[in-house]
This record gives structure tokens, C-alpha cells and sequence, in this order.
């Protein structure tokens, strides 16, 4: 195996990549460089302009003066909208308001509470509610005294009374009633129906499923025969037969089965 690398010979591309970097190079030196030139003579003069004439005039000159117009604005703004009424509240209607309470209302309300509004609550109560309020209490004493118990004594404990009782004869005579009820139905429905189910309709039962059935296996057997008869057909074993013969060791005939009736098995 040949391990050694080979190496791009060089032939026609050279000359064509050679062609064509020579104008490459003559464009990058007529235009390239001067723009880059240009660019950092800008940026460098950005930075010293920035440094010497930016910087200082606004760390020395535009600071400084916009802080004293914030201060000369904020101080027109309070003289004007803040200082005038802060002056107006502390040198004038506070001293005033003062002096109105201390020396006109104080006495005013002290006067008025001592010479008139408590002697007028005095006699309101003494005159008015105190009269009014043992009046009410003597009404409601009378009413309870003379109304409530009374009526309480002698009407509504005799009336509760006869409810009560009543009410409890009410329930003795509710139990009486259904107890004649259930034994007047047990009598009159129940026993008869009872022993009408017992003595008449069993029997009847058992009578006619004994004749029934006999006679329905005689006709199963006369279709057949029929059958027979007129088609030729082997005849048919009932399907109630076949049902009987289901799980015997004995092979079952055309005959059914005789069947013993209730009244037989009892007998």
C-alpha cells in the first residue's frame, strides 16, 4: 500500500488563480485600504473628541446647568403651587382655626352643654322617658296579670288539655278500627278465600291436568296415525315423549309414557 501523500500539481488553475489575484489585491489597495484609512481616522477622532470636548463640556457646563434650571423649575413650581398654601395653612387658617376653638366654640359648647343641653337630657328623662318607660312596665305588668294568666289558666291549659285527650282517644279508637278492619278481613276474605284455594281450586287443578293430558297424547297419536296414513311418513314421536326417553338406556317407543295424575301418586 502507498502511504505517501500526493501533492496538487501545479498547472493551468495556478495561472487562473494568479490571474485573477493580482486585480483582487490592486482593488484592495486602491479601495479597501483607504476606506479602513478613513474609518479609523473617524473613529480615533470620535474618541479624542469625545474625551477632550464631549466629556468635559458635559461633566463641567451641561450638568452643572441642567441641574440649576431643575432646581429654578422645582423652585417656581413649590413657589407657586406649594408654598403659597402650606403658607396660608400654617400662618392663617390654622392660627385662625385655633383661636376660634379655643376662645369662640370651647366656650360656646361648654355654655351650650352645661346651660342647655343637659338640663334639657334632665328633664327629658325625668318628664318624658322615665314616665313613658314605667308606664310601659305597668301595662305589661297588667296585661301579664290580668290578660296572659288568666287566659293561660283558664282557656288555653283546659284547651290543651282536651287536645291532649283527644288526641289519645283519637289513637284508641284509630287501633280499635284497624284491629276490626284486619280481623273483619281475615274473616270475610282471607278463610274463604283460603279454603277456596284449598278444597276447590287444587283439586279442580289436579282433575283437569289429569284428563288433559291423557287426551292430548291421544290426539299427538291420531295426527300421527293420520300422517301416516295419508302421506306415507313415518310418524313423528311427540316432542314431550322424546323429552321423557332423554338420558334412559332403554330405547323409547312411538307409545308415550303412562302418566300418573296428582289424585294416583297421592292414592
Amino acid at each position: 500500500m502507498n502511504t505517501e501523500t500526493s501533492q496538487p500539481t501545479s498547472g493551468g488553475e495556478g495561472c487562473l488563480a494568479g490571474a485573477f489575484r493580482i486585480p483582487v489585491k490592486i482593488v484592495a489597495l486602491l479601495v479597501v485600504l483607504p476606506v479602513r484609512v478613513v474609518w479609523e481616522l473617524l473613529t480615533a477622532l470620535g474618541r479624542l473628541l469625545y474625551r477632550h470636548v464631549l466629556r468635559p463640556f458635559s461633566t463641567y457646563i451641561l450638568e452643572p446647568v441642567l441641574r440649576a434650571l431643575g432646581w429654578l423649575v422645582t423652585t417656581l413650581v413649590k413657589l407657586v403651587f406649594v408654598w403659597p398654601w402650606v403658607g396660608l395653612w400654617r400662618y392663617l387658617l390654622r392660627p385662625v382655626g385655633s383661636w376660634l376653638y379655643t376662645y369662640l366654640l370651647a366656650p360656646v359648647g361648654r355654655v351650650l352643654y352645661g346651660y342647655v343641653l343637659r338640663p334639657l337630657a334632665l328633664l327629658t328623662w325625668r318628664y318624658v322617658l322615665l314616665p313613658v318607660g314605667r308606664a310601659l312596665i305597668w301595662l305589661a305588668e297588667a296585661a301579664y296579670r290580668y290578660v296572659l294568666r288568666p287566659l293561660y289558666r283558664h282557656v288555653l291549659t283546659p284547651l290543651g288539655r282536651a287536645v291532649a285527650w283527644a288526641w289519645h282517644v283519637a289513637g284508641l279508637i284509630t287501633a280499635a278500627l284497624w284491629r276490626a278492619f284486619k280481623w273483619t278481613g281475615r274473616i270475610l276474605i282471607g278463610w274463604p278465600a283460603t279454603q277456596v284455594y284449598r278444597y276447590l281450586l287444587t283439586p279442580v287443578g289436579h282433575l283437569v291436568r289429569a284428563v288433559w293430558r291423557p287426551v292430548r297424547d291421544a290426539a299427538r297419536e291420531v295426527r300421527a296415525e293420520v300422517r301416516r296414513a295419508l302421506f306415507g311418513a313415518p310418524p313423528v314421536e311427540p316432542a314431550r315423549s322424546r323429552a321423557r326417553t332423554l338420558g334412559s338406556t332403554t330405547a323409547a317407543g312411538n307409545t308415550p309414557a303412562p302418566e300418573i295424575s296428582l289424585p294416583e301418586r297421592q292414592g
